[in-house]
């Protein structure tokens, strides 16, 4: 899958990361509390000064302030609309401040849009730009120097930096954590595939060791006397043959318990294709991914082995990317028979991904879907068939695999 890389060749900057239950409780907070603060504000100074010729210019930055603060998402993702935006509210609040005092207590919230908006040394800045035009509005109301007015703001400034930056810290390093895990999950599930295939290899080996090579040899053996006496004892000759023979049909036996033992599990019962695409359907259907299977038409004929156990492992490997790159809620299995071909889609309904990118690099190493789509595309091509990938970022992803019969079909399967 397409991912971003988090470059930005301007430095570093706090930005908001994606919102969890808690991010989103905690930005529902703050806006309630932004009107809360701005409605107390006005109220106070429509009481104290309603017969005063600048209430309507008070009342009509009041209103501007909240359509510019209710109109954020607007401009959610273009980082110039959204310094332009909070230079607008920030301009309007300062108009606001020196008019009426009082609303000097919404730069709380300001506080906040400056610190997840801007870049630290330009959010102190900001900050300090906010705590100065506080500090000297109360001050020009009250007409003397007041100690609480000249350390009130900038401590609430300070506590208000102080927290956001403690809970900052507190979510990278959480993030790392996460991070951490997700990654030594995915080596020792490495490391157990690792040493699951090494055993597997070695259990094979000591088989064919057992079997097929001892049979082997013992009907080089035979072969070889057969050839000695052919001419001076005909009769021991052919019995060394029809014993060799009697080995060779009981190793073609092991041989095909062998391919039976590699074929998936799920064929393994003798239902057929359809049957274990359904059944992995249900397996891969969790309460965050729901797997639905179709089937349509009906095969011409039996479909090799070969042939049902590469479209199975095709499932298999499109469903993996599915739930590890595609954060997707539903996906589904079609099969569909046709009369010189067969053809498997699988669908999803996540993110999503550019094609041209995965073209570009093959999906090695650059973590497009892993490995998977390099795997499906090699399967398809063996079976002499087409693969075809239909995405885009934000569109969800359709896998088609389509395998002619008469090429999967070759003489004696």
């Amino acid at each position: 899958m397409a991912r971003w890389d988090g470059t930005d060749t301007a430095g570093p900057r706090w930005e908001e990361r994606p919102a969890d239950d808690d991010a989103r409780w905690f930005r529902t907070l703050l806006h309630l509390g932004f009107f809360l603060l701005l409605g107390s504000s006005l109220t106070r100074f429509l009481m104290r000064h309603t017969g005063e010729g600048i209430a309507p210019w008070v009342v009509s930055l009041a209103a501007v302030l909240a359509v510019l603060y209710v109109a954020e998402p607007a401009v959610a993702g273009d980082r110039v609309r959204q310094s332009a935006w909070l230079g607008a509210c920030s301009a309007v609040w300062v108009a606001l401040v020196f008019l009426a005092p009082s609303f000097a207590w919404c730069s709380i919230p300001l506080f906040y849009l400056g610190l997840r908006r801007l870049r630290p040394p330009a959010a102190a800045c900001y900050i300090g730009l906010l705590t100065v035009v506080s500090v000297t509005a109360q001050l020009r109301l009250a007409g003397r120097l007041e100690f609480d007015i000249l350390l009130g703001p900038p401590a609430v400034a300070a506590i208000c930096v102080a927290v956001f930056v403690r809970m900052d810290r507190q979510s990278a390093r959480q993030r790392e954590l996460i991070a951490d895990l997700v990654r030594t999950r995915r080596e020792l599930a490495a490391i157990e595939r690792r040493e699951g295939t090494l055993a597997e290899r070695q259990r094979l080996s000591m088989e064919i060791h057992d079997t097929l090579a001892q049979g082997l040899s013992s009907q080089q053996m035979l072969l070889q006397a057969a050839d000695r006496t052919w001419r001076t004892d005909p009769d021991t000759a052919h019995r060394h043959v029809r014993a060799a023979t009697a080995i060779a049909e009981h190793n073609l036996t092991e041989a095909r318990r062998f391919v039976h033992d590699l074929a998936p599990a799920d064929l393994a019962g003798g239902g057929g294709l359809d049957k274990a695409l359904r059944t992995l359907a249900r397996r891969e259907s969790t309460d965050g991914l729901a797997v639905r299977c179709h089937v349509e038409g009906v095969p011409a004929r039996r479909l090799p082995d070969r042939v049902q156990s590469a479209l199975l492992r095709i499932a298999q490997g499109a469903l993996a990317n599915v739930r590890e790159h595609a954060d997707a809620r539903t996906a589904a299995l079609t099969l569909t028979y046709l009369d010189d071909q067969v053809v498997l889609d699988v669908a999803d309904d996540g993110r999503g991904f550019d094609p041209a990118a995965l073209r570009d690099g093959d999906g090695d190493g650059d973590g497009m879907r892993g490995h998977g789509l390099p795997a499906i595309r090699t399967r398809t091509r063996q079976l002499g068939g087409t693969l075809t990938v239909e995405s885009a970022p934000g569109e969800g992803t359709v896998l088609s695999a389509a395998v002619p019969l008469d090429a999967a079909a070759p003489a004696g399967d």
